[in-house]
Formats: C-alpha cells, sequence, structure tokens
C-alpha cells in the first residue's frame, strides 16, 4: 500500500545484517522517512523493479517474453534434412544469400525456396572463414582487418565483399535431381553507417551487380505505419513487408528497405513447421550438433507483442546475454530475397485488384457517369455515328 512504516522499523532492530554484502555508492540518498539509502534502493524496487532495474541500475529487465511458441536452441539445431551441405533439395528452385556487414567479419547465409516457401539453409559462415565451430565477433581471428593489413577500414571492407561474392555468386550449386543452380538475388546489410556508402559503390560496381542490392531493415514496431500501408510512388516496387524505393542522388542505385520485425517471425514461422509441411524451412545435414551456433543466434533475440494502430505485432529485442544474432539477419534477409523473386505462402498469396469497370463514353461526356450505367471491360466499342451526333448535339 506504499506505507513502509513497519517494513522501516523491522530494518532498523535489524539493519547491520540486512546491510550486510550491499555496497552504496551514494549514501545520502534517500528521503526523510527512510534512514538509509540501501533502503530507498529497495523501496525503489519493491515499487517497480523494472523502472529501477533500468534506470538504476542501469540493467533492464527482459521485457515479458512471448517464447512459449518459439523453438529453442536445441530443436532449431536439429531439424535437418539429412541432405548433403551445399545440396539444394529437389523442390526448391530458388537460391537467395544475405550478407550482414561487420567491423571484422561478414556473416552470411544461402537458402533454397520453392514457390511455396518451403525453404532449407544449405550454407552459412563468417568470412574470414573462422575455422572453428564456436566463435563470436568479439573473439574473431582472423578478420577483415588482418586479411587485408596494407588497406584501410574501406579498403578492406571492399575487398572482403569482392572475395565472399564472387566466390559464392559464381558456384553452381547442385540439386538432389542433379540440375545446376545459382544465386539468384543477394542483399547486402547497408544499415551500418560508417559502411553504407562503400556497399552502394561495391553494389554499382561490382561484376555481380545484376544479383546484388544494398538493402536496410527497418524497426516497424506497433506505432508505426506498417509497409502494406505504404502508398506507392512513381518507380517504386512493393512487395510482401519490403520495398524497393525509387532512388536519385550520389547513391542512384537500387536498394531494398525491408521490416525486419515481419521477417524474423516469418522465419520462426518457417522453422515450426513440421518437416515434409508446406512452408517448412530445415537445415543441411544429419548431426544436430554442427549447428549449434547457428541456433543460437537464431534464438538471440526475444519477441515482445506489442498493439498499436488496430493491430498486434512482434517486436524482436536482443537479450541482455547475447551479442551475436547476425545469422538470424541473414535468414531474414533470405527470405525477403525469395519473396522478391516469386515466392509466398498460399494463405499470404497476394489477391489482384479487381478490375476498374468502364464508363460509357455518353454518360462522361453528359456528366451523368454511375456506377450503375458502368459496362464491363469486355462491352462493346460506341458506334461512330453516336460519337458524330453527340459533337454534333
Amino acid at each position: 500500500d506504499g506505507n513502509f512504516e513497519a517494513a522501516t522499523e523491522f530494518y532498523k532492530a535489524h539493519r547491520e545484517e540486512m546491510d550486510e554484502g550491499a555496497e552504496i555508492s551514494w549514501d545520502a540518498r534517500y528521503n526523510h522517512d527512510e534512514i538509509s539509502a540501501l533502503q530507498h534502493a529497495m523501496n525503489l524496487k519493491l515499487q517497480d523493479e523494472a523502472a529501477f532495474n533500468a534506470e538504476y541500475q542501469n540493467e533492464p529487465l527482459p521485457e515479458e517474453l512471448s517464447t512459449d511458441d518459439l523453438m529453442s536452441v536445441d530443436e532449431i539445431a536439429g531439424k535437418v534434412s539429412g541432405l548433403a551441405h551445399g545440396r539444394v533439395p529437389l523442390a526448391c528452385d530458388k537460391l537467395t544469400m544475405f550478407i550482414d556487414v561487420q567491423k571484422a567479419l561478414l556473416f552470411y547465409v544461402v537458402a533454397a525456396w520453392s514457390e511455396n516457401f518451403t525453404g532449407a539453409v544449405i550454407d552459412y559462415g563468417a568470412w574470414p572463414d573462422q575455422h572453428r565451430r564456436q566463435f563470436s565477433l568479439p573473439d574473431a581471428n582472423p578478420t577483415i582487418q588482418t586479411a587485408f593489413p596494407k588497406a584501410g577500414f574501406e579498403g578492406a571492407l571492399y575487398a572482403a565483399l569482392d572475395a565472399l561474392t564472387k566466390d559464392y555468386l559464381s558456384r553452381e550449386w547442385e540439386r538432389e535431381d542433379g540440375a545446376m543452380l545459382k544465386i539468384e538475388k543477394a542483399l547486402i546489410d547497408a544499415n551500418w553507417g560508417q559502411s553504407t556508402d562503400i556497399i552502394y559503390q561495391f553494389c554499382r560496381q561490382s561484376v555481380h551487380a545484376g544479383v546484388l542490392l544494398p538493402s536496410h531493415g527497418r524497426y516497424v514496431g506497433a506505432s508505426s505505419k506498417p509497409m502494406t500501408e505504404y502508398r506507392k510512388q512513381p518507380g517504386d516496387r512493393l512487395g510482401l513487408n519490403w520495398m524497393m524505393p525509387n532512388v536519385a542522388g550520389k547513391r542512384a542505385i537500387r536498394h531494398v528497405v525491408y521490416d525486419s520485425n515481419y521477417w524474423k517471425s516469418f522465419i520462426h514461422a518457417r522453422l515450426a513447421v513440421p518437416l515434409g509441411d508446406k512452408g517448412s524451412l530445415s537445415l543441411y545435414g544429419r548431426l544436430p550438433g554442427i549447428h549449434q551456433l547457428y541456433a543460437e543466434h537464431l534464438t538471440a533475440e526475444y519477441r515482445v507483442k506489442t498493439q498499436g494502430r488496430g493491430r498486434w505485432v512482434d517486436e524482436w529485442k536482443l537479450k541482455p546475454d547475447r551479442t551475436d544474432n547476425h545469422w538470424l539477419d541473414c535468414t531474414a534477409g533470405c527470405a525477403v530475397c525469395a519473396s522478391m523473386l516469386g515466392a509466398t505462402l498460399p494463405e499470404l498469396g497476394l489477391a489482384r485488384a479487381p478490375a476498374k469497370p468502364r464508363i460509357k463514353l455518353s454518360a462522361r461526356l453528359n456528366g451523368t457517369a454511375s456506377t450503375a450505367e458502368s459496362v464491363p471491360a469486355s462491352s462493346g466499342r460506341m458506334k461512330l455515328s453516336e460519337l458524330r451526333r453527340m459533337k454534333n448535339d
């Protein structure tokens, strides 16, 4: 009830043992009805623990997690297809790639997709290769800088992107039936301000410029305008929670903007679909253990279901104890590429807008056009004699 008098009396009687082990940075920080800064801190915590941890301890608690239906690390790592590393499933006919740019490493994922979004992760990794299954970005060795010691930051990043894309975009990937496929669409994360210009330059100058595009994941929360409500401007291309805006200016290259919250939820939904069902996403190989680190990246974020603008939205946030989520970003980006290539879930198929009814020319000229007078597009043309008569009138 907000009255701490009884608690204060108890604290007075047992203060020595209750203060034991506590460290206070500001001894004078307490109110007139309190007897110590430690008591003040505990009162704040009891009133609102989340606010206390965020504002006074600088250690915010995770928000209420919506993880009941999210797969665990072991469940994701165990969703293997049995196909060899780099082998394309028979049902898939589209290959996509996404590259996440960090100062020390490039993280990437290659995925195969069918028209109904049944997919398979057929390759992933980091450049330069770390030559070990367990590593993190902070302990990366070698790094982009050590691979190109004579180059500055921009030169080293350009060279790293060139080496990775020349290798992967030139490859042919064998499908189960022996057909050879190549990566049709690849996006490069251009959100990091220090790298944005060099990524745009690379995508423009690369020998694979027809496949590569810079991309920007946008945090579209519940309070934001959903991308499905964006108004298409001349030259824009709109898709399922992604768009390619018309461009002008020094960068002068098309790029992709997508709703990162939506596509992360989309990937987790695909992982939750059982193997064999349409829309399921699987991993290569037979041994779950090889995908432990990949699965840790995919579970490095939690989602909070939030309501706003008359809709519920998953808002994804990095867990306090995790630092690496790069393959989650890459896998979501691969799905965006697949959508750009025409993949769609049957239940998400975009319905064509109904054809606008044609209006009789006579009704237009007489100012009497109405829905009742509209005629379907297949109706006959007006006779020339009628047009002449109307003109003479």
